[in-house]
This record gives C-alpha cells, structure tokens and sequence, in this order.
C-alpha cells in the first residue's frame, strides 16, 4: 500500500487536528501515513497519543510553513522547505502515493502544478468537489477553483478528468456528463462554451449527455457537471452559503414559532442530524482531489478538523489504487487518434 504524505502544519487547526485525523486513518484503515512539517510538534502528540513506535507512522521534518495570506506562487518558490512543498516532493520522488493538504488552495494547486507536475497533454489541473444531490449520491464538479481561465480544451479535459474519476473511482457504470451553461440548447452560453458542447458532441470518448444548468447541480440528473475555475467555484461557495441561511431560517422559525414549533423542532432534531446534517459535512468525504497531476493530492478545507483529514487519507488511498494518470493518459492518447481520424475524414 502507498504512503500517504499528509501536511501537517496546513489549515486552521494544524498540527493538533491534523495529526490526530492521520492517526485515525492509521488504527481505522491500516494506512501508512508520513507526517510532514515540524518535527518537535508533530512527535509531541505523536507521543500523546501513544504512537510512536508505530511503524505505519512516520515524521519528515519540514522548517517552514505556506501560510494562508501568502501569494501561492511566490511562497512555493521562495520557501523550499514548506510542509507542502515537501510533501509534493515525497509524491514526485515516489517516496509517496499521495498529498493530503489541508489549508491553503492557491498553495496546495501550486504544490501539485509546480511540485509534482502535470500529465503530459494536460494543459490546466482542475479540482474536482462531490456536492450531495437529491438522488441520495453525489455530482461532481468539475472545476471548482483551480484554473480560471479557460480554453475549449480546458473544458474537454475537465470532462475527461471527471468522467474518469467518476467511473474509476466512484464506482458509476456509465456517468452522464453535463457542460454547465445558462440554458439546455446547445448554442446557448459564451462562445467559449457553446464551442466546448460543440466538440464534446463530436467525440466519442466521453459520454456527453448535453448542457446542465445550475439547478441540475443538486438534482443527480447528471453524475458530473464540468465548467471552469471561476464558475465553479462561484457555484460552490454560493451552495455553501444557501445552505448556512436555510439551517438559520428554520432555527429562527422554530424559535419564533412557539411552543409546539420548539417542541416539533426537538423531535426532528435526530433524523436532521442524522440524514441531512451528515450528507451535508464536508467532513464526511474529507477532501477534493486535484486531478490532471501524476500523482495524487487531495485539497482539504481551511477547517478540517481530525474527521476530515481521516476521510481525506482514506479517499487518497482509493485514488491511488485506480493509477488514474495513467487511465488518463490512455484516454488522452485515444482522443488524439480519434481527433486525428476526424480530421482525414
């Protein structure tokens, strides 16, 4: 089984949370973890937790941290011995099968661009986040926040990136893929984006199932919704925010309705808690994976706390059991042939 680096000094709540979701995923799921940052902090709690000699648990020192307000570019290159930056080394170098890194997303994109690099015919990476959706399962979005200016092909590959992820990984038999647009014609939307559905239309690799608007984000018709950078994260952020308004609604109409509203709220309190609540906590799937790189990184929130980073190390080993760089590859390869066969027709 690959090792999984994670950043330990990442995110709000690093190293304390940090550490203990990786020791989580150590006695939960058997995975090999290697910590990566201060070595003093990170062996304190180690030790705390009664860990240390834990052969699945190793500390690689690292001096310096990429801190949120830092530019991401100018912090890789200027900090050689970041957490971060280091743990994308262990992944390039093959010491590791994957970068789980909680924190910054500019600094985590950069790590797994600039440190671990693209697969070859990739031209932009592209975070791919499962939002939950009325069918009990998830739609993945594709991209959520890595590049924000797109290219028709960026839009290819993002399809690409997402319908491989969501058959490898995900275990969908046959994921219908949708281009995010402003209307279902397919002429609708930007230039740049009626061009995508134009192209995605005419091959044959990816199962294009037309355009999907942004109600069809939450409503499981389609398995994967591609768009760009800025958009999805728009998309993803505003979802996040609906949602914290509508729990403060109903806590303010159960609180201004009265007794039996109060006592109504209390008996649905546990089914809330359980099934809707749940399926809401990102803690619950951990992280979103950065795909188009050779290797695995896994992009936690700010805020993850030990949950998260558990969830998260155990999605990375799955990713790293599907060699997805290398099913991308392949695929990369057959829409060349089959790009090149079109334009001799």
């Amino acid at each position: 089984m690959d090792k999984i680096a994670v950043d330990a000094m990442g995110g709000d709540f690093a190293p304390l949370e940090i550490v203990l979701g990786a020791l989580q995923a150590v006695r939960e799921y058997k995975i090999p973890v290697v910590l990566v940052g201060d070595q003093e902090k990170i062996g304190r709690i180690v030790k705390e937790n009664h860990e240390e000699n834990n052969p699945l648990v190793e500390i690689h020192h690292a001096s310096e941290v990429i801190e949120m307000g830092e530019h991401p570019g100018m912090a890789f290159r200027k900090k050689k011995d970041a957490s971060i930056s280091v743990g994308a080394r262990l992944v390039k170098d093959g010491t590791c099968g994957a970068l789980v890194a909680p924190g910054s997303t500019g600094a985590a994109v950069t790590a797994g661009l600039l440190g671990i690099g693209r697969i070859k015919g990739i031209e932009r990476p592209a975070i791919l986040t499962p939002i939950p959706n009325e069918k009990g399962g998830y739609t993945y979005l594709i991209d959520s926040g890595a590049s924000a200016q797109p290219k028709v092909d960026t839009y290819i590959q993002n399809a690409l990136l997402g319908y491989i992820y969501a058959k490898k990984v995900a275990g969908i038999d046959s994921p219908r893929i949708g281009l995010l647009n402003i209307g279902a014609e397919s002429a609708k939307g930007s230039p740049l984006v009626a061009e995508a559905n134009s192209v995605l239309s005419r091959q044959k690799i990816i199962p294009f199932a037309g355009n999907a608007e942004g109600r069809d984000v939450m409503t499981g018709d389609f398995d994967v919704i591609v768009t760009d950078g800025f958009t999805g994260n728009v998309v993803l952020k505003f979802g996040e925010g609906a949602g914290k308004l509508i729990a403060t609604l109903l806590k303010e109409a159960v609180m201004q309705g009265g007794l039996r509203a109060k006592l109504g709220g209390l008996l649905l309190k546990p089914a809330l808690k359980k099934y809707v609540a749940k399926r809401l906590d990102y803690a619950e799937y951990g992280g979103a994976p950065l795909l188009g790189i050779r290797g695995v990184l896994l992009i936690c929130h700010g805020a993850s706390k030990a949950k998260a980073i558990k969830n998260a190390i155990r999605m990375a080993r799955d990713v790293c059991n599907e060699h997805l760089d290398q099913v991308v590859t392949e695929a990369l390869g057959q829409m060349k042939k089959e790009e090149m066969r079109g334009s001799v027709d």
